[in-house]
């Protein structure tokens, strides 16, 4: 990445590079501001992701513990999450889904009286932000009907259950580059490119290799390292990496932000990152500053910086959501159409990791309950060897059949030259390797989770109890599919814990038509303090129900747009 000089001022400083702080920073350069963006994570080019066991024990995000990687796992009573550290944020670890959010989903409840969410924003005003985010995301659906992607097992038996069931299944856009524009889709070509990337590195097209969630070698994920962060960079937009934002306050007009410099060289060591004599703060001012350090992140900056920010409105930490996300898997499907039972290969991991999508609706547009999406999960090949190992006990009878026979053959000197079928015999039927299909359940859950801060950690008050009927609506389905596959039904463990896993936690500083019901306006600024934004996961007033990454995108483009004005309006 270049390096460019550093200043103490800027128009705006933004933290967090996800898909508000990337989409912030591009359109803020874009119109002549002096923008400084601050990543806590390091920068991830093509062949940067680790993938043998040493590599991914350290690809975690605790710098006291010395690890300075990509995942940063949060844990809660009632849910987990898991989240990116890195530039380029969550897009580095997204399935790719490009979805708007539906028109109707954009709930106005009245939450002084017992409503739960009010969006002061519509599905018009995001239309031309949602246009935009996909061009400059170079969204395209999964080639289905081009060899060889129509040979993808899982879309097409995802597919098929559907119509069988009489669903509704469909292709999302997805930011994956399969083709060169004007091209049709192939894999492992390179991508041409208007301008070289921020990493200077030559990018593939995608391989199908079920590897997006845990960092694309290849570069084939249209990432915001690639897209937004690179256009930015080349509008003249500082992008500083390994920079943690410590604290911030208001100073006379503008904002004044303190940050630490980690050091990769202290990778594998232990260190007092919070003693200013090992880390010493860096500072710097803006007239704007754009906190965009996720839903937990800027939550938990806000929070920890209260004494700063006393007329914050009293909802910050509020409206927490996980969108719904619940995980289950079909295991061992089968296709039973000619009166016999046989395994039906799924290959979970080959393809992007998702690539098709069931819609169910809400009862606000002609569905029952809380609408919700089913998606079609993937995993990276090295899962299928762990599965593998899991169901060998199975095989062992076979094993040690083949063993015997070639002892015995060893010992009468009548060896069998042609091992291979043999060899073949030792892997077993796959069953649950090559028959497994994860689902993805995300949707309109009850945003009634609230974080504040606990022994100066950030602490998260949500169980599921109250979205319990959206969550058996979900599972019901989850369950209906399954055996429309053939196979067996299984839960995520931690279901039976009263626990969930969610990859797209939001909520904690929603917007609002006023300080009485969120903490920013609907163009992200935070009420009681101009100049202070926020553009990230946490303004969501409640669940996107969609995979929220475009709608997050498209919010922080209306936002940018916000400041642009009001920055004329000061000049003019």
């Amino acid at each position: 990445m270049v390096k460019q000089m550093s200043r103490t001022h800027y128009d705006a400083v933004i933290v967090g590079s996800g898909f508000g702080g990337s989409v912030m920073a591009y359109r803020l350069a874009e119109a002549g501001l002096q923008v400084c963006l601050l990543e806590r994570g390091k920068a991830y080019p093509p062949n940067s992701f680790p993938r043998d066991p040493h590599g991914m024990k350290r690809n975690f995000w605790d710098p006291s513990g010395g690890l300075y990687g990509m995942f940063n796992v949060w844990g809660f009573r009632g849910i987990n999450s898991v989240v990116a550290s890195g530039l380029g944020g969550g897009s580095l670890i997204y399935a790719n889904v490009m979805l708007r959010k539906e028109e109707k989903w954009f709930v106005k409840e009245d939450i002084h009286h017992g409503g739960y969410e009010y969006w002061p924003v519509t599905r018009d005003d995001l239309e031309p932000h949602y246009e935009q985010v996909e061009r400059m995301m170079q969204v395209q659906e999964y080639p289905l009907d081009r060899a060889p992607y129509n040979q993808t097992a899982k879309t097409i038996a995802f597919k098929e259950a559907a119509e069988r069931l009489r669903m509704d299944w469909s292709l999302p856009r997805l930011a994956v580059t399969f083709g060169n524009k004007g091209d049709a889709p192939v894999l492992g070509e390179p991508i041409r490119e208007e301008y070289p990337n921020i990493h200077g590195h030559t990018r593939y097209t995608c391989r199908l290799c079920g590897e997006c969630d845990i960092g694309c070698n290849d570069g084939s994920k249209n990432t915001l390292d690639y897209t937004y962060l690179s256009a930015a960079h080349r509008l003249g937009a500082e992008i500083k990496t390994l920079c943690e934002v410590r604290s911030f306050e208001p100073t006379e007009g503008y904002y004044t932000i303190h940050y630490v410099q980690h050091n990769l060289a202290n990778e594998g060591q232990p260190l007092a990152t919070h003693d200013p004599t090992v880390l010493p703060l860096q500072t710097i001012t803006a007239d704007q500053l754009i906190l965009s350090a996720g839903t937990f992140g800027s939550t938990f900056l806000l929070l920890k910086n209260h004494s700063a920010f006393p007329h914050i409105s009293k909802l910050l930490g509020t409206r927490f959501s996980g969108n719904g996300d619940l995980i289950s898997f079909a295991l061992r499907s089968s296709d039973s159409s000619n009166g016999k039972r046989v395994p039906r290969l799924i290959d979970g991991s080959h393809g992007t990791v998702i690539t098709s999508s069931i819609r169910f609706p809400d009862a606000l547009d002609g569905g029952e309950g809380r609408g919700f999406y089913i998606q079609d999960a993937g995993y990276p090949p090295f899962v299928n060897w762990i599965l593998q190992v899991l169901d060998s006990p199975s095989q062992i009878h076979e094993i040690l059949h083949t063993a015997k026979r070639f002892v015995e053959e060893w010992f009468h000197g009548d060896v069998e030259t042609d091992l291979s079928g043999h060899v073949s015999d030792l892997f077993g039927t796959n069953e649950l390797s090559a028959d497994l299909l994860p689902l993805l359940g995300m949707g309109r859950d009850i945003p009634n989770g609230t974080m504040s801060l606990r022994d100066d950690l950030l602490d998260l008050d949500w169980v599921k109890k109250a979205s319990s009927p959206y969550f058996d609506h979900l599972r019901e389905k989850m369950v209906a599919i399954s055996d429309a596959l053939g196979a067996k039904f299984a839960d995520d463990p931690l279901w039976y814990l009263g626990h969930l896993v969610s990859a797209h936690p939001l909520g904690g500083s929603p917007m609002g038509r006023d300080i009485s019901e969120g903490v920013v306006n609907s163009y992200g600024e935070v009420f009681n303090y101009p100049g202070l934004y926020i553009a990230d996961g946490s303004v969501m007033p409640g669940p996107v129900g969609a995979n929220p990454s475009l709608t997050i995108a498209a919010l922080s483009n209306r936002f940018a747009d916000g400041i642009i004005e009001n920055k004329g309006k000061k000049n003019s």
